[in-house]
């Protein structure tokens, strides 16, 4: 097999699918010699380099992706897209995994979704369109955002399953995801889709239309257009039942008493009628049967009372695992997981629109134009209200029925003698009346491109002018409400937190909650630019080194960039910002408006050797405003010691400045609300101890987060080594090994790292004057190195069978090291592969593999996706050993499920493909962790799909 037709076979694959078409043996024939004839003539640039080209397969792995394979996998974004990959990582870049409080560093995803690719985060993946830049999200402003690319005018996606910062720019450190759109149309075209839940909710629906006019080569010009409308409903946790999380046998349970029918809690004073805090508990209850005091409870769970469970969702709290043995019996929990949202609402409208025309015979012009506005909607579940959060006039009063019943239940088990009857209430409600919380984000993303393409001779050039913004606004839905007039309205008695079902609230207490709602306020906004010029050149040397390789191919060119960031937070006049309960406004981190110049020179040479060794070489020079150059070289090769047989490797650096964020971000305080947390000066890792007294009682000191304007560059190396083998037509594998080993990473220090190396950061424990701790510092720092390295498996093979044609595809990834170094001069960390984090999941093993069937009229796909099992989050009860969950194991299973579609191609106009998702409506693997500090809740949105098996449809019709 002649290796240019590696590439057909390899360069070519996809890391998902690969779906046979329906021709017969003969028409599939002349449609390969046709394309290897057009392959031997036709110089093409591909993602990776900046040279054009015979050979697709080269110095660095390439994954393409195309437009059949899209359609055959049912997938109508970009998001859908990543989750696919095996080389993307199972991290909380998605709106499914992003879809709980914003709060800290979560407060930009609002909307956004970004690609990481290798585990390398989001702001180490360069995104382009058609090979080139565009604008970063409006509220993250460090990363593109997927649901702005306008995915129904994609003709294929190419990534670049390595670093490329010598071509494309210093961040391309994880690697580079192109999505090249069609850029010549002619005729019209009408197509819609349709994917079905069967278990209901969480539907998607997209409608686009394509239309075209002019041949470029007879008639001089093209001008074509592409407009597109999507909708993905909404999916709640109450949708699915394996999102249950009261499992405490298996070490999961909702870790809140802020429920619909309030608990009662303790305050500090409590007894003193002269205290603020004065109230009907005090400072808790002795429980007449254990002895213990009961600081938080609820009088359903009491004896003789309805029970918990009366509320829908609502049952007894397992106290013990949360380390709260004190309460267990006494106080209910609320499944607020359920009320999460597994698939944000998403609306999106996008148009390409593009003009080309040809100048003499040798160059084109073209203006483009790309716009987008996405709606996504944040919803979760209601707020949880307490006095002493919404103000001291928010205690419940002492007087009317709901208090008498209070008192009657208190009195029956713990005796009237341990009450302050007459003292107001101090409760933990959570408000189903005001509703869940909403955060609406709608965001407008624009690009101009004008370009101009030409070859002299056996040069190619290049010229690019472009403008590109993305601007997004966040705004407050139902669930939120002005502080004092809700502290007013249940102070006064208007409002109850304790209804029992089948009770509602007084028409004054709806009133109130109506009056009091913040809804249609701004929360924040923010708005990224990019203006870029490029010009690069590419062509023959017509020089060789005399030893038997053809001529020396060169590349080079200059890229000038302008990036600009603005961000402002709450648009009412200082004088008139009355508090919002709850809201998570921003305004600590508004930018007027920063911005700064790259300037960058590149050159790439490919140097053919000798007949069956060829060289690249790449280097690039970056001038950073802020930041001083630097300059990053590349050293590729690409060795055939016989025809089927590919040897190739790279070695390359990178230098990733910080983000505007980062930099400029402004201190914000995030309250720490677990109770499992206790100093760590005294007590190792900062666990709780009850066996000892310094440790035995939990602690809540505030996390600060923001940027720091003194951070540095990370600095990266990138290695990689592979092999291609292809014996026959018909069969070929691939295998690569990456390594990543970047230096001074920009991190938020994890907050574990710190529990669990407090000498190494004891500056970042901040204490009051007595030695009480009071704040840890969770700001942005450059900090050691990190190091990671893999294994990618591709295998694919085709043939005839009952007189059709099968294609099996294969594509793997394995993880091999995630380990870091917290500080340069510290030992590295223990190898973070398989195990659980509240970011990024580092799963050992994934794999796609297609079969692939095609005969007469119709082309079958049948793909089977899986993603390796990890370790588990370890509940804080049983991590100090306070209670095991009798099946508890400590570990999450693997998933696997698979994909079917078939194409239907019979008629001369339409274009038909059914599919079915998860063919066997495989539930996400069960998981103990909480969704508090990581996404999802018994279940894991970064690794599996919750919508369940799904039915697709679609009908592309053309003019």
């Amino acid at each position: 097999m002649k290796l240019n037709n590696i590439a057909l076979v390899l360069g070519l694959t996809t890391g998902m699918s690969g779906v046979a078409y329906a021709q017969d043996v003969d028409s599939q024939e002349n449609t390969q010699q046709n394309n290897e004839e057009q392959q031997k003539v036709e110089r093409i640039e591909v993602t990776g380099s900046s040279i054009k080209r015979t050979a697709m397969e080269g110095d660095l792995p390439l994954t393409v992706i195309s437009r059949e394979d899209i359609d055959a996998q049912g997938i109508t974004t970009a998001e859908q897209l990543m989750l696919q990959l095996n080389v993307a990582s199972n991290s909380n870049d998605n709106l499914a995994s992003n879809s709980g409080i914003v709060t800290g560093e979560e407060r930009g995803n609002n909307g956004a979704s970004s690609a990481n690719l290798r585990q390398q985060g989001a702001g180490s993946t360069l995104v382009l369109l058609n090979g080139r830049r565009t604008a970063t999200h409006g509220l993250k402003g460090r990363s593109v955002d997927l649901n702005s690319i306008p995915f129904s005018a994609i003709e294929r996606v190419e990534i670049l399953r390595d670093g490329a910062s010598a071509v494309y720019g210093t961040d391309a450190i994880g690697g580079v995801i192109n999505f090249i759109l069609k850029k010549d149309y002619e005729g019209a075209q009408i197509g819609a889709f349709a994917d079905h839940t069967e278990a209901g909710s969480g539907n998607i629906y997209r409608v686009n239309v394509l239309a075209g006019t002019g041949d470029l080569y007879s008639d001089g010009y093209n001008v074509m257009g592409s407009l597109s409308y999507r909708s993905a409903e909404i999916l709640r946790g109450a949708d699915r039942d394996f999102t249950n999380t009261f499992r405490p046998d298996y070490g999961l349970s909702p870790d809140t008493r802020g429920t619909p029918f309030a608990s009662l809690n303790n305050r500090p004073g409590g007894n003193d009628p002269l205290s603020p805090n004065y109230n009907l508990i005090g400072t808790g209850l002795i429980n007449p049967e254990t002895g213990l005091t009961n600081d938080v409870l609820n009088v359903l769970a009491l004896p003789g009372m309805p029970g918990c469970d009366i509320y829908p969702d609502m049952d007894d709290d397992a106290a013990a695992l949360w380390n709260r043995e004190r309460n267990e019996g006494v106080s209910c929990a609320w499944d607020y997981p359920r009320a999460a949202v597994l698939q944000q609402p998403v609306e999106s409208i996008d148009f390409v629109g593009r003009a080309t025309k040809t100048i003499g015979d040798s160059a084109e012009g073209f203006i483009e134009v790309i716009g987008s506005e996405v709606t996504s909607n944040k919803i979760f579940e209601p707020n949880q209200i307490t006095p002493w959060a919404i103000g001291v006039e928010g205690w419940y009063p002492s007087t009317g029925a709901a208090y008498d019943y209070i008192v009657d239940a208190l009195s029956d088990y713990y005796g009237a003698d341990q009450l302050n009857i007459g003292a107001p209430i101090a409760y933990r409600w959570r408000c189903m009346e005001c509703g869940p919380r909403e955060i609406q984000t709608t965001t407008t993303a624009m690009k101009v491109q004008l370009g101009l393409e030409g070859s002299i001779g056996y040069w190619d050039y290049r010229v690019g002018l472009g403008r590109a913004s993305n601007e997004s606004e966040s705004q407050l839905g139902s669930g939120y409400q002005y502080q004092d007039q809700l502290a007013q309205a249940i102070g006064s008695g208007a409002i109850n937190p304790f209804l029992l079902p089948g009770q509602e609230q007084s028409a004054e207490g709806k009133a109130a909650l109506a009056a009091a709602s913040a809804a249609g306020v701004m929360l924040y906004g923010g708005k990224t630019t990019l203006t870029q010029f490029d010009a690069s050149i590419t062509g023959d040397t017509g020089w060789n080194l005399g030893w038997g390789g053809d001529n020396i191919f060169v590349a080079g060119g200059v890229d000038i960039r302008k990036e600009a960031y603005e961000f402002n937070g709450d648009r009412r006049e200082a004088a008139e910002r009355e508090a919002i309960y709850n809201a998570p406004f921003d305004n600590a981190n508004a930018l007027d408006d920063v911005d700064r110049t790259v300037k960058a020179v590149y050159t790439e040479a490919l140097v053919p050797v000798v007949e069956n060794l060829e060289l690249n070489l790449a280097v690039r020079y970056d001038h950073y405003d802020g930041f001083g150059g630097t300059t990053n070289p590349k050293l590729g090769f690409v060795w055939t010691p016989e025809e089927s047989l590919l040897l190739r490797g790279a070695y390359s650096t990178g230098f990733r400045t910080p983000s505007f964020n980062q930099l400029f971000n402004g201190v914000t305080i995030q309250d720490y609300t677990g109770q499992d947390l206790a100093d760590p000066r005294d007590c190792p890792g900062g666990e709780l101890n009850q066996s000892n007294p310094d440790c035995a009682t939990p602690i809540q000191p505030d996390l600060l987060y923001g940027g720091k304007v003194d951070l540095g560059p990370e600095e990266s190396k990138q290695m990689s080594f592979g092999a291609v083998y292809a014996p026959t037509d018909n069969f070929s594998m691939n295998i690569d090994w990456w390594q990543i080993i970047i230096e001074g990473t920009i991190q938020t220090p994890d907050f574990r790292d710190l529990l669990e190396n407090y000498a190494l950061f004891e500056d970042n424990f901040i204490r009051d004057g007595n030695g009480v701790l009071q704040e840890i510092d969770m700001r942005y720092i450059n900090a050691g190195e990190r190091q990671t390295s893999g294994v990618e498996i591709g295998i694919q093979t085709n043939g005839e069978m009952y007189g059709g044609l099968w294609n099996l595809n294969f594509n793997g990834s394995y993880l091999i090291e995630d380990k870091k170094k917290l500080l340069d001069n510290s030992p590295w960390g223990d190898n973070l592969v398989g195990t659980h984090s509240r970011g990024n999941i580092p799963l050992r093993w994934k794999h796609t593999a297609t079969f692939g069937f095609a005969k007469g009229d119709f082309a079958h796909s049948l793909t089977q996706i899986y993603r390796d099992g990890y370790e588990d989050e370890t509940p804080p009860g049983v991590a100090s050993g306070a209670v095991m969950p009798p099946y508890y194991d400590g570990e999450v299973s693997s998933y696997l499920i698979y994909n079917y579609s078939v194409r239907y191609m019979a008629w001369e106009n339409l274009d038909v493909t059914f599919g079915i998702k998860n063919l066997f409506d495989r539930d996400p693997p069960f998981t103990a962790h909480q969704n508090d500090y990581s996404p999802g809740a018994a279940f894991d949105p970064r690794v599996a799909d919750p919508r369940g098996r799904s039915y697709t449809l679609q009908l592309t019709y053309s003019f």
